[in-house]
């Protein structure tokens, strides 16, 4: 009987939660086109920004190396960057982005060279600057190939092999299985996301079950039904546990989609260097399950807390002011999870919120570390079972229900 209380309750407040355009759009609509619009649309700006900044040839300016033309000759034969004339105003026009980059040649460099002295090659730059930073970074290759040959003759003119100062090479090779490095890249964005959305998806609802009662004024009329005030807060829970799920489902199917046609479009090409493998953005079906299961807790923790907040609201807008202090403790450790050198630990593994975070961004990697998933899952349950508990008591206090 009394789980028949409930479903009745639940399905009564489902069919209202489906006439509710506000409610659908969060619960839906934005959890799938928040990855495609913001996610994936920022990678392919910023990878056409890159690639744009790769292309272009950057104005370099030449300081100094009057009295060095060896040098100076070697680098206006450079065919990825332009030599344009110098001036005294060379480091407003770096700050202007009038120029990219000025090499600094000190003074008599070619004849300290040739003597066998050491000198220094200053290149100035906008730190910062994408395009600034990617001349600096030809400049920088070019000079010490520039370098290497006059190494080279030095070492042929003593009759003495090129490879001497050069007995081996290292190379760079990334043995990372793709999901992996995709969950290095994308573990802490998804896990920022993740808890947002869940929030996002049950604070509409959460609102409108509560507070949208007392302002509509059928509050008084639910209380006065024969169901008990502990059925009817239930099922109002379930309603808005049910909308944060699908919205951490549906956001979980959304990254999935997404991070696929993106790997498979070649827009990520760009933000890999010529010759090496483009980074592995795709996310498989085991690491989106493993999250969204461990969504579960969270969302139960959201939906008890919000319901719990809103019932002391009279108003729409009082009710969006006591939330608002929420979103900004769940932001503290969304962020701090994607912070380097943050990672899991068996205190953090207590810390509601930043453990399951954490947690998210070891499961997209394919790190499966059972003693803190259950440690974690149990944590968060207890936490929201206290959530819970709190919302019933107070949905069962007159000086909460009808404050004045």
């Amino acid at each position: 009987m009394r789980m028949r209380n409930i479903w009745i309750v639940y399905r009564k407040e489902l069919t209202e939660a489906l006439r509710d355009t506000r409610t659908l759009i969060t619960t839906f609509l934005v959890p799938l086109l928040i990855i495609p619009v913001l996610g994936t649309g920022f990678t392919v700006v910023m990878s056409a920004v890159i690639g744009k900044a790769k292309k272009e040839k950057p104005r370099v300016m030449i300081v100094g190396g009057t009295d060095s033309p060896e040098l100076v000759a070697a680098l206006q034969r450079y065919s990825k960057i332009r030599v344009v004339p110098a001036t005294p105003d060379w480091q407003n026009q770096i700050v202007e982005k009038q120029i990219r980059a000025a090499v600094e040649i000190p003074q008599d460099f070619d004849n300290e060279i040739t003597k066998g002295h050491a000198g220094t090659i200053k290149v100035d730059i906008y730190g910062g600057e994408i395009k600034s930073e990617f001349a600096a970074l030809n400049l920088e290759n070019y000079l010490k190939e520039y370098r290497d040959s006059i190494t080279t003759e030095r070492l042929e003119a003593n009759h003495l092999p090129a490879d001497l100062l050069n007995p081996f090479q290292v190379k760079r090779q990334n043995v990372a299985p793709p999901e992996k490095e995709a969950g290095a890249i994308l573990g802490g964005i998804i896990a920022y996301t993740l808890i947002l959305m869940c929030l996002n998806g049950a604070m509409s609802p959460g609102i409108d079950l509560t507070e949208g009662e007392k302002e509509r004024g059928s509050m008084e009329t639910i209380l006065s039904s024969p169901v008990s005030r502990t059925h009817l807060v239930l099922g109002k829970f379930l309603l808005v546990l049910t909308a944060s799920l699908i919205t951490a489902m549906l956001l979980m199917i959304s990254v999935g989609v997404s991070s696929t046609l993106l790997q498979k479009s070649g827009a990520l090409n760009q933000m890999s260097e010529p010759g090496e493998p483009a980074p592995q953005f795709a996310l498989g079906p085991k690491a989106i399950a493993s999250v969204v299961i461990m969504a579960v807790p969270l969302a139960v923790l959201f939906s008890a807390g919000l319901i719990t907040i809103a019932l002391f609201a009279k108003t729409n807008k009082e009710a969006q002011s006591y939330i608002a202090p929420l979103m900004f403790l769940v932001l503290i450790p969304a962020v701090a999870a994607m912070l380097p050198g943050v990672d899991l630990t068996p205190k953090l593994a207590v810390v509601p919120l930043l453990n399951v975070s954490l947690l998210c961004k070891e499961l997209v990697t394919g790190e499966y570390h059972w003693n803190y998933i259950v440690l974690i899952f149990a944590s968060t349950c207890v936490y929201a079972a206290a959530a819970l508990y709190l919302a019933v008591k107070m949905f069962q206090r007159e000086s909460v229900l009808f404050r004045s």
